[in-house]
């Protein structure tokens, strides 16, 4: 049975940074899309990034491009979320999802079956 744990989530300053890790075990990673979701307090989870099985290639939502970064590496067994120029709008639960399947649309959870248990991410004023 494959799992996604995250890490790294934390308390920050506005215009600070933190850098979340999505680890698989049970299986490669190497087989399975990788994007990565938020819940804010009160608000319905939404995709942030996402990162293709293979080629590699990255979206953004709107609200977080040029300030995050994700990444992988499949000899690692991880992927990662690199956030800079933090706003108290990036507040929220973050979390890792997999996908073993074609991505249609990347921000559709539904097209993810693997979900890590999320990490707490919190921007001070």
């Amino acid at each position: 049975q494959v799992q996604l744990v995250e890490s790294g989530g934390g308390l920050v300053q506005t215009g600070g940074s933190l850098k979340l890790s999505c680890a698989a075990s049970g299986s490669t990673l190497d087989t399975y899309a990788i994007a990565w979701f938020r819940q804010a307090p009160g608000k319905e989870r939404e995709g942030v990034s996402y990162i293709a099985r293979i080629s590699g290639t990255t979206f953004y939502a709107d609200s977080v491009e040029g300030r995050f970064t994700v990444s992988r590496s499949n000899a690692e067994n991880t992927a990662w979320l690199q956030m800079d120029g933090l706003k108290p709008e990036d507040t929220a639960v973050y979390y890792c999802a997999a996908s073993s399947t074609v991505v249609r649309a990347w921000w559709w959870e539904s097209q993810y079956e693997l979900w890590g248990q999320g990490t707490l991410v919190t921007v001070s004023e």
